[in-house]
């Protein structure tokens, strides 16, 4: 805990110094503003809340302070997730087979998939043993060192592989839970018991500007009249959230893929623009940070572009995606050399940008717990956008209805907030359902993206 707690002040400090002035700070949501809430999921509230008796300010107040503790701390299983997709997918570090979908569940069961699992396990010891790993390994070695283990001897690594072999098997019972009857009918809280993971791609990024331009197509937004925009849990990409790239190191996208967005559809000023990440990972938060004090130094930042080309895409989506990763980043930086694609790697196709540093210096990244705390602004401070992707779905229907409540508080009045998941509704909190966009994306089976849309009243 003491080390956690030294993190976020050098965060806060850094952040001062760098801005030269105090960021809006945090303010957990009220036992008033969350009442609508509790009356609505009164038959399924957290068991602490039930049993607590009449609640008032301070015991409200406690429950806040213990749960987001509580949800920061899924973070850990998170990074083990990412782990565990780094040791099913990996190209750089062994060239046995990979573990895909089809293979995951027989894990533990077949005597083949075992044998994969077992050499991707002793490859990986050795490559985040390795002196000379590379960035996203030596962050994922000081995870597994925070865990409490070694790589000293043969010993400790033997350990450490039957720790990555557990979270497979662990990950393998998530997979299949989420893949479940019961899963599919809360589709969109189908992850609130699972880690959160900071594991992202570029699909979210493109339903984004999709929806977007259909938003601008329909008269719904303007030139010019996005001047503050918000993303909650941006991401921190190194093994990417489809097929598990390792090839390049840790990045976040899109913040800038957002902007490009907005600047060539003519909706924001890129010299005016704000845009600020909320996130409750200290890792994205100082990831930015560092971006942004190397553009302030007068340093771009490079973007790596992977997709995968050899996925089952409906040539609808093959051909509106292609044109939209081919043109990323037009509006905010320029073209450079694409890292290589590694033998094992086949179906990616790369491409990379740097991105301007006076648009990296736009960005602004904060702490905030998005269920449980909100920014404190006065309305002509208020954001014209906020965006969540493959984030609330971390979270059950009454933890939803608090982040309306907390959006709702953040937004001007007409303002929007965009999600990949449709938001438990009992209570509006003042956001009403407005445009939904459907992206079917594969077939057979199909696969379809979605873009809800909310509009502050």
């Amino acid at each position: 805990m003491k080390a956690r707690f030294a993190t976020c002040v050098l965060f806060v400090s850094l952040a001062n110094s760098a801005w030269g002035q105090s960021l809006p700070k945090p303010v957990f949501i009220s036992l008033q503003e969350a009442q609508p809430s509790l009356t609505a999921y009164k038959d399924s509230l957290p068991e602490e809340l039930v049993h607590a008796g009449p609640l008032n300010e301070d015991a409200w107040a406690k429950w806040m302070q213990h749960s987001d503790l509580a949800v920061r701390k899924r973070l850990d299983q998170g990074q083990e997730d990412t782990l565990s997709n780094l040791l099913r997918f990996g190209v750089t570090f062994t060239k046995e087979y990979r573990i895909d979908d089809e293979y995951l569940p027989k894990f533990g069961q077949s005597s083949l998939v075992n044998v994969f699992a077992e050499n991707r396990a002793s490859d990986l010891v050795r490559a985040l043993a390795s002196p000379q790993a590379n960035e996203g390994f030596r962050e994922m070695r000081a995870f597994v060192e925070r865990q409490g283990y070694s790589f000293r001897t043969p010993a400790d690594r033997l350990k450490v592989k039957k720790y990555l072999l557990a979270n497979l098997a662990r990950l393998r019972d998530d997979f299949m839970r989420a893949h479940s009857a019961e899963a599919r009918a809360n589709r969109w809280q189908s992850f609130k018991e699972r880690g959160i993971s900071l594991d992202t791609n570029l699909w979210p990024d493109y339903d984004i500007d999709a929806h977007l331009r259909t938003m601008v197509e329909q008269g719904r937004l303007k030139p010019g009249t996005i001047r503050k925009i918000a993303i909650v849990g941006p991401g921190l990409d190194f093994v990417n959230k489809q097929e598990g790239y390792d090839f390049y190191p840790p990045q976040t996208t899109q913040p800038f893929a957002v902007l490009d967005t907005l600047f060539r559809l003519k909706l924001a000023d890129p010299k005016t623009i704000e845009l600020y990440t909320l996130d409750i990972s200290s890792d994205v938060n100082l990831h930015i940070q560092g971006i942004r004090r190397r553009a302030d130094a007068g340093k771009p930042y490079p973007l790596q572009l992977p997709w995968f080309a050899g996925g089952r895409w409906t040539d609808e989506f093959r051909g509106k995606f292609v044109s939209f990763w081919q043109d990323l980043g037009a509006t905010i930086g320029r073209p450079i050399p694409a890292v290589t694609v590694p033998q094992g790697a086949e179906g990616i196709e790369i491409r990379a940008i740097e991105v301007r540093p006076n648009v990296v210096t736009r960005v602004t990244p904060l702490d905030l717990n998005i269920v449980f705390q909100r920014l404190d602004l006065a309305q002509e401070e208020r954001f014209d956008l906020i965006i969540g992707t493959n984030i609330f779905v971390y979270y059950d229907a009454f933890e939803q209805s608090l982040v309306r409540a907390n959006v709702a508080r953040m937004l001007k009045p007409g303002g929007f907030l965009l999600s990949s998941e449709k938001l438990a509704d009992r209570v509006e909190n003042g956001l009403a359902a407005d445009l939904t966009t459907e992206i079917p994306m594969t077939g057979p089976p199909v696969m379809t993206d979605y873009i809800f849309c909310y509009r502050h009243n």
